[in-house]
C-alpha cells in the first residue's frame, strides 16, 4: 500500500514513533478532508500489524510484503483490525446514501474484542474514519477505552475538525497534523489519477480542490474549467444584457446536470473570493459583500431546496458585480 502524495512530515513523524518502541496508544490524524489523512492511516495500520506479527523482518518505513496480514486486512477478515465508517442505509446499495453518524452500536461491537487478547500479534488496532461522525454517545463509549486502553491496542483517529471532538477525547491523544498539498502535488497527484484530463481542466481542479486532492477529485468529469471560463466572461464587464447568466442558468438547470450545478455551488463563492486580494477600496468590499451573499445563496439552495434555475441566475449576478 503506497503512501499518500504531500504530508512527508506528518507520515515521518509516525514512523519515528514506530521505530522508537514507545508508540503512543491513541492518535489523531487532523486536518482538511480528502489531503490523505485515512490513506495514511490505513498504510500505517498494515505497518503496525505486519511488524506486530513479524518484528524485525520488515524492511524501513511503511513498505508491507504481499503475505498473511496484507491479504487478511485486504478481505476484511483480519482479526486484529477493526475499522468504524458511516455504513449505508441500504445494505444492498453499499457507499450509496451513507448514513449520517456512526451509532453508538458499532463502539459497544468492540468490547468483547477488547476483552480478549490480540490473535495474530501483540498489536491491534482500531481505525475510525471520521471520528467527527461518530454519535454523542458512541463518543463517550470511546472514551472509556481511550481512558483505559485495552492491552496492546492503538487507536487511528481521522479527524475534519478536531475542534468539534470532545476535549477530552483530544486530550488522550497524540495530535498528528495534516495540510493541504501545494499546487505542484496536487497536479501531480491529478495528473496521474486523471490521465485523460487537458492541462485546463487539471488547473481547474486543482482551485477546486483547495489543497485537497479528493476535494478535487469529487469535480472529475463536470468540465469545471468550462465553468470557471463561464464565470470569468460574466466578471469580465458585468453581463450588462443578462444573457451569459441566462444561458448557464438554463445549461445547469436539468436534472441531468445536478453534479455540475453542485459544483456551481461551491465553485461560485470561491470564484468571487479569488478576485478579492487584487482589489482595494469600493471594489473591495463589493467583492467581498458579494462572497458573503453567495455563500448564504449556496447554503439556502442545498437546505431549501430552492429552483436551481433561479439559484444560478441570482449566483451568477452576484459574479457578475465584480465587473460593474
Amino acid at each position: 500500500m503506497s503512501l499518500p502524495v504531500g504530508n512527508e512530515t506528518a507520515h515521518a513523524a509516525f514512523a519515528s514513533a514506530m521505530e522508537s518502541g514507545a508508540l503512543h496508544h491513541a492518535w489523531l490524524f487532523a486536518g482538511p478532508e480528502g489531503v490523505g489523512k485515512a490513506s495514511f492511516a490505513r498504510a500505517a495500520a498494515l505497518r503496525l500489524l505486519a511488524e506486530g506479527a513479524s518484528p524485525g523482518t520488515l524492511p524501513p518505513g511503511f513498505d508491507v510484503p504481499e503475505g498473511n496480514t496484507r491479504s487478511l486486512i485486504a478481505a476484511g477478515s483480519h482479526p486484529d483490525y477493526r475499522e468504524l465508517t458511516r455504513q449505508p442505509k441500504d445494505a444492498d446499495k453499499p457507499g450509496v446514501d451513507l448514513a449520517r453518524s456512526i451509532p453508538i452500536a458499532q463502539v459497544r461491537a468492540l468490547q468483547p474484542l477488547f476483552m480478549t487478547t490480540p490473535s495474530m500479534s501483540s498489536r491491534r488496532v482500531v481505525l475510525i474514519d471520521a471520528i467527527d461522525d461518530l454519535e454523542r454517545g458512541g463518543a463517550n463509549a470511546l472514551l472509556k477505552n481511550l481512558e483505559e486502553p485495552p492491552a496492546g491496542t492503538i487507536f487511528l483517529l481521522i479527524s475534519h475538525a478536531p475542534g468539534r471532538l470532545l476535549p477530552t477525547i483530544r486530550s488522550r491523544c497524540r495530535l498528528l497534523r495534516f495540510d493541504p498539498l501545494d499546487d505542484a502535488a496536487m497536479t501531480g497527484v491529478l495528473r496521474d489519477a486523471l490521465p485523460e484530463c487537458d492541462a485546463a481542466e487539471i488547473a481547474a481542479l486543482v482551485k477546486a480542490g483547495q489543497g485537497s486532492p479528493g476535494r478535487a477529485l469529487g469535480f472529475a468529469g463536470l468540465e469545471l474549467a468550462k465553468l470557471d471560463e463561464a464565470m470569468a466572461a460574466i466578471a469580465r464587464d458585468g453581463d450588462p444584457g443578462n444573457a451569459r447568466r441566462s444561458k448557464l442558468a438554463k445549461l445547469l438547470a436539468p436534472k441531468a446536470a445536478q453534479p455540475r450545478y453542485e459544483a456551481f455551488l461551491d465553485r461560485a463563492p470561491a470564484f468571487i473570493a479569488a478576485a478579492a486580494p487584487a482589489r482595494q477600496g469600493e471594489r473591495l468590499r463589493t467583492a467581498l459583500d458579494s462572497y458573503d451573499a453567495a455563500r448564504s445563496l449556496a447554503a439556502s439552495a442545498r437546505g431549501l431546496s430552492l429552483d436551481s434555475q433561479a439559484t444560478v441566475y441570482e449566483m451568477a449576478g452576484l459574479v457578475a458585480k465584480l465587473g460593474e
